[in-house]
């Protein structure tokens, strides 16, 4: 690589209280584009790293053009776009490269093929001291399942998420309709990395990060459910009893469902009130939160046949007048349309210059200070490819080299 003379192209204004901060993103799918996804919302400038056929979510529709899919628009917005074939070897020579400005790599294949393609700790650190390499994979390297390939649905199955379903259920397991594990796994992602970011500008000194699937969902899972387990010997079953209570659920009324939780001791009384039943509030099951938890089954049933004797519209009125949490179940349309979403701009409607017209959920929370914002739409296939190897430095020869070899491309294909 020599040194480019031009003047390299400017990036998007920076924003956002993780300006200058920047990651290099070797992550596909779900769970670590979701992790930089935040991070670039935040204001980190995430450089995109994709293998010349692209992110699978490219291909997974709806969509209104190739390689453009509803999913791969929403978890790769505010990033870059580059292209590199890293199994060639000025490919991955560039991939160091870049890293040499980053402060942080995120990678979620399994460490040994890192390795084998010459991207491991070692090779980046030599270009980069003070680089975070986080590894965002199954399952720890220290343990008998490494290397194993995890998706979101082996993880739900492998954590218990499925029969969890059962067990409240007394029907089949099945998996959460959205991809739970990438999503959570994800922000656990986004977090180690930043912390390790911060410990390695305050100390120079940067790290191998390891954040596995497995390990991250049993954490939240176990977090609930381990229950008498908890104590050696076991004081009980696993689980948690309010959340595999069978009437756990949206609560039917005579013409739709309502949600409800008539949770401390004032909700209670309120309700038996509102219902004109004061004397339920005394009785046994009822009187305390111990008492309630100890009958939960029997105390959601109580409500779930209260419930059936009344219209949606009249326990809603009558819930807000008792100060009782309560909401009607909405649908995803409902959820789109919501009125308070929309009063606090979290529906954004934005144009993408080769999509269209694209609705987006916005970067989460407020800052005064360095506020948030949708600084770039998801980008097409090596859009930036070009744009960041001349801030890398590189000369036009180099990139022409590159072109050439088809180890890189311009997203004008």
């Amino acid at each position: 690589m020599t040194q480019q003379a031009n003047a390299p192209t400017a990036p998007a204004p920076a924003q956002g209280p993780l300006a200058g901060v920047r990651i290099l993103d070797l992550t596909a799918v779900v769970m670590g584009p979701y992790a930089t996804q935040i991070l670039a919302d935040l204001g980190a400038d995430v450089i995109k790293v994709e293998s010349p056929a692209g992110d699978n979510m490219r291909a997974v529709g709806p969509m209104r053009n190739p390689g453009m899919g509803h999913l791969y628009l929403h978890l790769n917005r505010n990033k870059r776009s580059v292209v590199l074939d890293l199994k060639q070897a000025a490919a991955r020579d560039a991939c160091l490269a870049l890293a040499a400005d980053c402060d942080a790599v995120l990678y979620n294949i399994r460490p040994r093929a890192m390795a084998r393609l010459g991207l491991d700790y070692a090779a980046f650190a030599a270009r980069q001291p003070r680089i975070v390499y986080a590894g965002a994979y199954g399952y720890a390297e220290s343990g008998p399942y490494a290397g194993r390939p995890a998706y979101d649905d082996l993880i739900q199955g492998q954590t218990g998420i499925a029969d969890l379903f059962r067990r409240q259920s007394q029907d089949e397991p099945r998996y959460a309709p959205l991809t739970l594990a990438d999503r959570a796994v994800g922000l656990h992602v986004a977090i180690a990395l930043l912390a390790a970011v911060v410990h390695a500008r305050a100390s120079g000194q940067g790290q191998s990060v390891e954040i596995p699937m497995f390990e991250g969902m049993a954490h939240m899972v176990l977090g609930d459910h381990l229950g008498g387990w908890t104590f050696d010997p076991p004081l009980g079953e696993t689980g948690y009893a309010r959340l595999l209570a069978p009437h756990r659920k949206p609560y039917a009324t005579r013409d739709g469902h309502v949600c409800l939780l008539i949770y401390n001791d004032k909700h209670w009384r309120n309700f038996f009130d509102a219902i004109g039943q004061p004397e339920m509030a005394v009785d046994p099951r009822f009187a305390t939160h111990t008492a309630r938890a100890a009958h939960i089954g029997e105390v959601y049933a109580y409500v779930a046949q209260v419930m059936l004797t009344r219209d949606t519209a009249d326990w809603l009125a009558l819930l807000a007048a008792a100060d009782i949490p309560a909401s009607r179940l909405y649908g995803i349309e409902d959820l789109v349309a919501d009125p308070h979403l929309r009063a606090t701009g979290f529906i954004r409607t934005i144009e993408h210059p080769t999509e269209g017209r694209l609705r987006t959920p916005a970067p989460l929370g407020r800052f005064d200070r360095t506020p948030t914002d949708l600084r770039r739409p998801a980008p097409r296939l090596g859009e930036h490819s070009i744009e960041v190897l001349r801030e890398a430095g590189f000369a036009e020869s180099a990139i022409q080299a590159l072109l050439d070899a088809q180890a890189t491309h311009d997203g004008t294909r």
